[in-house]
Order: C-alpha cells, then structure tokens, then sequence
C-alpha cells in the first residue's frame, strides 16, 4: 500500500487557542482536580480554578514586564509543575514558548536565544540560572521557576481577557528546538492549532479510552522541552484527566509507586531498563530461570494467546509485582522516539502493561500514527491519527499530511521549503512501509542508510535496535560506510555490570550472543562482522546522546574514529 489516510474526528473551530479550555474549565468545573503536585512524599491537588488563577496570574506579570504579543519566552527547565504552569501563562499572555533543554551548553543555549530573538526567560536551578546569563548577557528579563512572579500585577482583568482570547489557530505557539543529532538545531514553528488539533484528535479518536476516564492520570517524566512530551501535556488539559510531573527521569520508581498513575509515556530505553532491571534482581535473587519461563509465557501468550494456565500462574508469582512497581494502576504506555521491538512489546502485553508505540516528529507536532486499544499491532507504529494522510514515495520515504504539520522553520525559508513540498507533503527522511490495514512500519533511516564498499545498502536502526535489547548492552551503533564490510560500537551497561560481574571472556561472548541475534534478521551482506566494546558509555553528559537518547552519529565517528580504524585494520 503506497497511501492511508484516517479522516477528521474533531474539527478544531480555527478561532480557538491553547489557553481556551483552562479559562473554560475554571467557570464549567472549578473544583475538578486537573494536576498533582509533588509536595515530598505526597501529592497536592490543584483544581482547575487553582490553575487558572495561577496562569492568569503569572500572565499579568509577564504583561507587566513588558511581553507583548508575539514575543518569545524562552523556558529551561527540568519536567516540573511548574513548566506546564509558564507555558499556559505565555500562551495566556499572548506570547510563544521557546522551550530549552535543561541539559543544553552555553553554546547551544546562546543559539536558541539569538536565533529565536526571546526577549525573555524561566530558569529553574542556578546552574541554569549562569548558563542563560553567560549566553545572553544583555537578557532584561530573566525569572528563577522556583520564585515566579505570582503576586497580583497592576493589570485589570480586560486586558488579560484581551490578550488571552486573542490569538487563533494560525498563530504561533511556540518554537521548538530539534535535538540536533547533525548540525545546528532548526527552529519549528508549532502553531496553536498544530498542537490543539494534533491533541484533540488523539485524545478523542484512537486513544480515547486512554484519557476520558474520570480515574485517568499520568506522570510525566520525559522532559518537556521535547514535542512527545508536550503534546500529552496539551491532551491532560484538554482532556481533564490529571496530570502530575517528576523532574528525575532516572530515578522514576518511587514516584510511579507513591503517584499509581493510569498512563505512561515513555522511549524504548525506559521500557528496556525495566525489563533489564526485573530481570538482573530475579537473577541476582537465584530466580532468573523462573523470570526467563515467565517472561517466555507473556511474549507467547500476548502473540496467540497460548500457555492460559501458566500465564495465570505466572501471575501470581511475577506479573503481579512488576505491576505493583509501577504503583498497580498502569495498564497502559504510549511509546516513541525510535523502536520498541515485538519482543518487549509482547512481553509488556503479556503482564497486563499494553504499550502502544506511534511514530512522528518535531515537523509533525508529535505523532503521525498511533496504535490504539482494540488494533494494537505491536511492531508497528499504528494507523495515522484521525486528520492525517501517510504515504509511501517511490523510494521508501514516509511523507505526511495534515493539520499536524507545522509551519515551517523559524527564520531558514530553505530548510523549510526543501521539507515540504509544493503539494503540502511534510517529507520525514524515515523510510517505511504501510500494510494492507494501513498500518505504518519504520525500517529505517533515508540519511542514515550505509553503503558498504560493496554498494550493499544497509540500515542501521534495526540493528541496533536488537543489540540494544540485550540486558548488558546500553548503547549501540553501527558502522561500515564505505567500508568492506558492516561492524558496530557497542557500549555496556554499568548497572547491569554491577548487578552480574563478568570476566572479560563471559561479556565477550554475550555481546557476541547479541550480535548473532541481530544478525539473523537481516541479510548476509548486512550482516556485522566485527565489533568493539567502548571503554566508556555513550549518555547524554558525555555529549553522544540528544536528550530523548538519541545517537549523535557524527559526533560519535569523530570521537572514536581511531576504534573505528582498528575494526576495519
């Protein structure tokens, strides 16, 4: 199938803005508890007048500053209440968000602010506080999240009304930095209609049963600064289902135990670290053969519903606890950003987690398509959202259509024009297919394909997409362009290394066990020949990884080029 289209399911009027349904939802259900607030160990309700009042608030403060109509706040910040909080307030003040991840360099961060023309900013630790100032000295406003202007400023309430009722759909929203996994991050330019059309459509179309129940809630933890996690953010407001943030994407356990929420969004590395991790301790506890049988019966009897009885018994012994240390409520996930893997998303289905994986981008205000309750094909990345129309181009790329695309990049007309063309098609740069369903599958990267000495071309996500899955393994890339013959870099574990310590002998072999599994799917010519073990790991600190733990390649090849050479000497 070459196209697929799902048609509209909710017809955002084009008068409407982001700010709209908080308004709306003080007057119709101000006692609707719409936000959890960590507060310590417990969480504090915030009530949808709470929240409006709040927003307003801190709005009036921005008008009183000076932020006029249009002009770029700029926001950097960990995932917080107090993001979803600032970013109602600017859209409420008739301003554009500018979102920075809170782990970004002076360098990165003086880009950002220069190229968007942010005529002020929110930072939350003092860390953040000195980078923004190194970055743009001359910066008039620059306000610390943990003391936000909240007092009632000199602005009557007509003006707020006017400024807050103001901007349309067409009108920006917000500027949002793409990781830059090659070269400088490019601004998109979100609109307001990008986002509530994209969130609307979701939240009321495949995904419904997800958010519109009255016990719905999610923690986010993915940071905000990213498109994946922002949209779910608009779709818990639009939605009235509660939301709550924690700040610590590494240490998420306890505040998923203490919050128990119904929903979860996540990247394949949080999925994978869970699975690793349950599977380290029943080893470490001498029950890794019980863990191996069980995690056997859940991938089997999510695919055909096979094994009933010991998948009841498996239950009791094993399920039950991995649900129970998520907090016991979380039946769903939505996951993004690269692939999952039909073994993990089996698995998850076969405890009684469903994950649903979907597929977009920055370009496309998140997501393209989405699997839902009742047509979950796990190893797909779902049909496309109601609105949307997918295609497949001559050579495999993946183009989209819809009122989720956004309006281009911010000050480069160039780069805008060469990703959408003169019909309205947003051309991703990912290759795929669709089936006879409609169903998207991701096979690769157009920029990312390697071609070997020998002209045989080879797509590396899927291969490292499997390496990765392996418990020791945490990172993995592979290499081989222009050369004789396909190899990978592969990072370990530490975690993993410190719950099982290995002899250098035993962490070869395992890797090479996950190589070979790697290997068997595609074929001979794409096969790795070699491969080296990294000395250090590939994270975020150490420059290799964008935010949402994507692979930085080129950065990568320069600083192992010399382990590169030696693969191939």
């Amino acid at each position: 199938m070459r196209e697929f289209s799902i048609p509209v399911l909710v017809d955002v009027p084009e008068s409407a803005n982001l700010a709209d349904t908080v308004f709306s939802r003080a007057e119709q259900q101000p006692d609707l508890v719409v936000i959890r607030r960590q507060d310590g160990d417990s969480w504090a309700p915030v009530t949808a007048r709470d929240f409006r009042d709040q927003v307003a608030a801190l709005a009036k403060g921005l008008i009183a500053a000076g932020v006029e109509p249009g002009d770029r706040v700029a926001l950097m910040s960990r995932t917080r209440y107090e993001w979803t909080l600032i970013d109602y307030a600017v859209w409420a003040a008739g301003a554009v968000t500018v979102p920075i991840y809170e782990t970004s360099s002076v360098e990165q961060v003086r880009w950002i602010l220069t190229d968007s023309g942010a005529k002020a900013a929110f930072a939350e630790l003092d860390g953040h506080v000195e980078t923004i100032r190194e970055a743009m000295p001359e910066l008039k406003h620059l306000w610390q999240v943990t003391d936000l202007p909240l007092a009632e400023a000199d602005v009557p309430d007509s003006e707020l009304e006017a400024r807050r009722s103001a901007p349309v759909g067409a009108d920006l929203a917000t500027i949002v930095y793409t990781s830059g996994t090659t070269g400088r991050p490019k601004g998109c330019r979100i609109t307001h209609d990008n986002l509530l059309f994209t969130a609307r459509n979701v939240a009321f179309g495949p995904l419904d049963p997800l958010f519109n129940d009255r016990s719905a809630s999610a923690l986010l933890f993915l940071p905000l600064a990213h498109i994946f996690a922002r949209v779910i953010q608009v779709v818990f407001v639009e939605t009235g289902a509660v939301l709550a943030h924690t700040p610590n994407m590494k240490n998420v356990a306890p505040d998923l135990a203490s919050f128990q929420p119904s929903f979860l969004l996540g990247v394949p590395r949080v999925f994978e670290k869970v699975y690793n991790g349950a599977e380290q301790k029943a080893t470490a506890d001498g029950k890794g053969k019980i863990f191996a049988k069980a995690a056997e019966v859940a991938i089997a009897h999510s695919r055909d519903g096979s094994h009933r009885f010991l998948h009841w018994v498996f239950d009791k012994l094993v399920y039950g606890k991995l649900r129970a240390a998520t907090g016991g409520r979380l039946t769903a996930a939505v996951c993004g950003g690269s692939a999952l893997g039909e073994r993990l998303g089996h698995f998850f289905r076969g405890v009684g987690i469903e994950v649903y994986e979907g597929y977009g981008l920055t370009e496309t205000t998140a997501p393209c398509s989405v699997n839902m309750p009742g047509g979950n094909k796990v190893g797909t990345v779902g049909k496309p959202f109601p609105g949307v129309t997918l295609r497949i181009a001559e050579d495999g790329e993946v183009l989209a259509k819809g009122r989720h695309i956004f309006d281009g990049y911010w000050n480069n007309p160039a780069a805008t024009a060469e990703a959408v063309d003169a019909e309205g098609w947003y051309h991703t740069g990912d290759v795929g297919e669709l089936d006879s369903d409609g169903y998207l599958r991701i096979t690769g990267r157009k920029k990312e394909i390697l071609v070997t000495a020998a002209g045989k071309n080879v797509a590396p996500a899927p291969l490292e997409d499997v390496i990765r899955a392996h418990p020791l393994i945490s990172q993995a890339m592979v290499v081989g362009e222009n050369r004789p013959f396909v190899g990978a870099l592969v990072t370990l574990d530490p975690d993993a290394l410190a719950q099982t310590p290995l002899s250098d002998v035993e962490i070869h072999a395992a890797v090479q066990s996950a190589i070979d599994a790697a290997n068997l799917t595609v074929s001979r010519a794409e096969q790795i020949k070699k491969f080296t073990i990294l000395d250090i790991d590939l994270t975020e600190e150490s420059g290799h990884l964008t935010p949402t733990l994507k692979i930085k390649r080129n950065l990568v090849l320069r600083d192992f080029a010399p382990q590169i050479e030696a693969l191939y000497s």
